[in-house]
């Protein structure tokens, strides 16, 4: 999620249901580069990362929500 979001009121939702469903997230300081990080030329407030069982990408995955899960203790 991005931190510059204006009005950063439609994100506060997002933390709750996360910590509900038991799913990390982390804040980016901004849109711009959230959305260069999705592949994208526009600004970005929110994005997910999913994989299945069999993404190329399992791995390098799980480590990202080992390494967001360590930062949210």
């Amino acid at each position: 999620m991005a931190a510059d979001t204006e009005p950063l009121e439609i994100l506060l939702h997002l933390p709750l249901l996360a910590e509900d469903k038991n799913v990390p997230y982390v804040f980016v300081p901004s849109k711009q580069a959230l959305g260069r990080a999705c592949g994208v030329t526009r600004p970005v407030v929110a994005c997910s990362v999913t994989s299945n069982e069999a993404s190329q990408l399992k791995t390098q995955i799980q480590q990202l929500k080992d390494a967001i899960e360590k930062l949210l203790i």
